[in-house]
């Protein structure tokens, strides 16, 4: 069977100020400005340069370089850069990058995972080659989580004992190519103390899912990111539902982009939701929408 979530998407391939290309999903972008100067602001984060109107609205203007080590761009390199306006996790921030090179249109299975050498904080969710070049993908929430820690009430969601044991059995696999985004995800379900796989990519997430299937407890609830290397949530999702012994899934699908075209196509490859990351709520309420799903279809 052919799947029809296989889309290509369109990565933005710039320069940072040791002059190494990185790329950005197109998803993610807004647009692309010349850099301006900036109004600075008290009590910043390392790499926040200050503020800048763009198109009616004030947004933190990041050096990129800056927060993941580099060091600061000169002067005379701010004269010819750009600044990158991003809307991920529900924020709208421009990164400045030293040169922007092109966009190339690529496939997802063809973007593979960081090597585990490189450890667990590092600002790269992917690689990929690119006219024999081999390109890292930033890690855009990763960047935005150390600039702006999340409160850790963010993870907290009530809810009473009664919808925490009816969360308890459920066989709950999560999804996610973000160290960061991974944290939020299973924060939210220690807290409450409910058990949970994790997983880091598509491929292993469906792996597993056999597994557990020929084992006998197949997954109830399956929480995956969109935007993964490999085999995204698209290309899951339609892979779940195609298989007899997995179909039966809850599919919550979560994505950064604050995109309503990534909700639309969730629900044509058959997610059961999709949300915008990360709140902890949502994500519970989602899933006791699974929970109801299943009592009620039984």
């Amino acid at each position: 069977m052919t799947s029809k979530a296989n889309y290509s998407q369109g990565l933005l391939l710039f320069s940072l100020k040791n002059k190494r290309q990185f790329a950005l999903g197109t998803l993610k972008i807004r647009e692309l400005v010349p850099y301006r100067p900036v109004t600075p602001m008290m009590n910043t984060a390392v790499g926040v340069k200050g503020a800048l109107t763009i198109r009616d609205q004030t947004i933190s203007v990041i050096d990129m370089g800056e927060v993941i080590g580099l060091g600061p761009m000169t002067e005379s390199q701010l004269q010819n850069a750009f600044i990158i306006v991003t809307d991920c996790q529900r924020k709208v921030v421009g990164f400045i990058v030293r040169q922007i090179d092109k966009i190339v249109e690529t496939n997802w299975r063809e973007i593979k995972q960081p090597d585990p050498i490189l450890g667990r904080d590092v600002f790269i969710t992917g690689t990929v080659e690119i006219e024999d070049k081999l390109i890292q993908l930033m890690d855009v929430e990763l960047l935005l989580n150390n600039i702006y820690p999340p409160d850790p009430r963010a993870a907290m969601a009530v809810v009473t004992d009664i919808q925490r044991e009816q969360l308890k059995p459920m066989n709950i696999l999560v999804v996610d190519d973000s160290s960061t985004a991974r944290r939020q995800l299973t924060d939210v379900l220690g807290l409450l103390n409910v058990p949970f796989h994790v997983t880091n990519d598509g491929k292993k997430a469906l792996v597993h899912m056999h597994e557990q299937a020929a084992a006998g407890h197949p997954v109830n609830l399956l929480v995956s990111d969109i935007e993964m290397p490999g085999l995204d949530g698209y290309e899951l999702t339609f892979e779940v539902r195609s298989a007899p012994a997995l179909a039966g899934a809850y599919i919550i699908l979560h994505t950064s982009l604050s995109s309503e075209i990534s909700v639309s196509q969730a629900q044509q490859v058959g997610a059961n939701e999709a949300l915008t990351k990360f709140d902890a709520k949502e994500l519970v309420l989602s899933m006791l929408r699974g929970v109801d799903f299943f009592k009620n279809s039984k």
